[in-house]
């Protein structure tokens, strides 16, 4: 059976599987589409948020950032499951002992204001949609590459499945879902990374594999470091950023994790207070599952693309043209040039393609010595890189299409959950909420749903020339969350004295200034080329704007205190209302109200 065969048979079983989910679970009223019914089990919630959690981003993207950067690019990995532990112990409880459907609405009731709602609806949106850009250019990639069409058509496939089963099923049909796409996706990300770990070092565990050593009796990583530096790049182990820009984009990944919208609804979905921290308890047990993987993925995928460009060693020479096109080793890199996202270029005329780094001053005495015009390997998304990892290491088609599966597994999951979190934004708490409060549940769960399909247009559009790498751009909405959602969150469960006007100003503060220093950096007012979405040269010292939102919180939370000291001091009644949030006392008793 050819590759394509296996790909869309692996493929078209795990979507007839969400579907026929979808279907039986199919949300019947406006508690099932926003919360599932409020009858998830902690243990399926965990699963199910980490299915939502671990998104393109995660399975398709990170590991390619941490293959091409190294140590620098972990940062991903401490911020992403720091923000857990912040979710868990500070956010989860409280917001699900208060009782409401969506965030927004937590904020409206809390700050006791209409405009604070409205607000905490704009930053949703601005950082949601940024959020699903990243999915949908994942569930492009990964569609492009298996269906051996361009990434365009890809994504537009992509979209029609996320209609198919995330409309219908709201949060129900979603969670359950989620659920099957967990399995899939962590299945799909262990079993290369296993074979691959075996291959390299003989460990079956990758984790452990990463630190061991391969036939040569080398440790992998001493080998990688001498492969890279050889190839004029920074040493792969070593610390070659900005430490403060690393420390604020750590942090900016762990409160805009705390702080996004579509992670926290989940916690919504459970029978009790205390379940809602069961949940985040066993989310980082399923998510630590391919966190743990991750950085041996990263590393073995370098060595294996390394040894393939330059197939007898760095003193040798690179691989040749003719080998590309006859030997079965590299068929892999054929098929993905198809989707416009690998490309290289015999610039020379040499018969070979030279891979290395055209900047370091070694490397270019040899270029000239060589007749070398620059690398011609002329473009390798990093995006790529885990997709292809199973081909790279010539692993049997099983895997490829299951690996196939997997990836459009996460990139679903996760964009899933974006548009319930934007549908919901737009029906509850502006349609709703505000402009129609006599709607019935039956309009309001029709209204959903249509504001749901809307959103996938606009992310199919936004989709089509993203701003960066799948998670580059998930990066920017976690800044976007970290400086307008995270603080209003923090201060309404931990402050009495923050009041609806200081709410307001630090939302809008936090939002604009986050938004303001990644359009001036990006120079990304129009439409974004990807081509020009660097951190080449940061504004503020070394601080990149995918580490800007540790800043916009700062700003959000001090304009908020300023202006609260300078305004009306927070009703009684509410303050009272918060102070019963935080009681412990009933958190075993399932809630309906707060």
């Amino acid at each position: 059976m050819d590759q394509f065969t296996l790909n869309l048979l692996f493929v078209g079983a795990s979507f007839a599987l969400y579907i026929g989910i979808a279907i039986w679970a199919r949300a019947g009223s406006t508690s099932e589409f926003y919360a599932a019914g409020r009858g998830v089990h902690p243990v399926t919630n965990g699963m199910a948020t980490a299915a939502d959690w671990m998104s393109a981003a995660s399975f398709i993207s990170m590991a390619g950032l941490i293959a091409f950067t190294g140590y620098d690019n972990s940062s991903f990995l401490m911020g992403w499951t720091g923000g857990y532990v912040l979710l868990a112990l500070l956010l989860a409880p409280y917001l699900r002992k208060f009782g409401k459907f969506t965030v927004s609405e937590f904020i409206g009731d809390r700050f006791y204001s209409s405009t604070a709602r409205m607000v905490a609806v704009i930053c949703l949106l601005v950082a949601s949609i940024t959020y699903v850009i990243g999915q949908m250019q994942g569930v492009g990639i990964a569609f492009g590459r298996f269906l051996e069409i361009d990434a365009f058509w890809g994504l537009l496939i992509g979209s029609c499945v996320v209609f198919a089963y995330a409309v219908f099923g709201g949060m129900k049909g979603v969670t359950y879902t989620q659920v099957a796409q967990y399995c899939v996706l962590i299945t799909a990300y262990t079993i290369p990374a296993v074979f691959i770990s075996l291959q390299l070092t003989g460990n079956p565990i990758p984790a452990l594999g990463l630190f061991g050593s391969t036939e040569s009796g080398e440790p992998l990583l001493v080998k990688l470091n001498q492969i890279v530096t050889d190839l004029g790049f920074a040493e792969y182990t070593a610390a070659h950023g900005s430490t403060i820009n690393m420390v604020l984009f750590t942090l900016s990944l762990m409160i805009g994790t705390a702080g996004l919208p579509h992670v926290i609804m989940r916690f919504f979905t459970v029978p009790k207070v205390s379940d809602a921290r069961w949940s985040a308890g066993w989310t980082l047990v399923f998510i630590a599952l391919l966190y743990l993987t991750a950085p041996a993925v990263g590393a073995m995928a370098r060595l294996n693309i390394s040894e393939l460009m330059w197939p007898n060693g760095t003193s040798g020479e690179a691989v040749s043209v003719e080998q590309i096109e006859t030997d079965p080793d590299y068929a892999w890199m054929a098929t993905w040039q198809k989707t416009g996202l690998l490309g290289w270029e015999d610039k020379n005329g040499d018969g070979k393609i030279q891979y290395y780094n055209d900047q370091n001053a070694d490397l270019q005495a040899k270029a000239a010595e060589n007749g070398w015009e620059g690398n011609e390997l002329t473009n390798f998304n990093r995006d790529i890189l885990v997709l292809a990892n199973p081909e790279i290491a010539s692993l049997p088609g099983w895997v490829i299409g299951l690996v196939a599966a997997g990836g459009l597994a996460a990139a679903l999951s996760t964009a899933a959950g974006l548009l319930l979190a934007i549908s919901s934004a737009v029906s509850h708490d502006l349609l709703k909420g505000q402009l129609t409060p006599n709607m019935s549940e039956k309009s309001e769960l029709l209204a959903a749903r249509v504001s749901m399909a809307a959103a996938i247009v606009v992310a199919v559009l936004l989709g089509l020339n993203p701003p960066g790498f799948a998670a580059q751009t998930v990066a920017l909405a976690f800044g976007l969350a970290a400086a307008s959602i995270f603080p209003a969150l923090m201060m309404g469960i931990f402050s009495t004295r923050i009041n609806n006007a200081g709410a307001v100003a630090g939302m809008l503060a936090g939002l604009v200034v986050t938004l303001l220093y990644i359009f001036l950096h990006k120079g990304w007012f129009f439409i974004p080329d990807t081509n020009s979405f660097t951190d080449a040269d940061p504004l503020l010292g070394p601080i990149k704007s995918t580490s800007f939102g540790a800043i916009g919180a700062a700003v959000n939370f001090a304009v908020a205190y300023f202006v609260s000291g300078m305004t009306k001091e927070t009703p009684q009644e509410i303050k009272d209302l918060v102070e019963s949030v935080r009681i412990p006392r009933g958190a075993g008793v399932s809630v309906e109200g707060h």
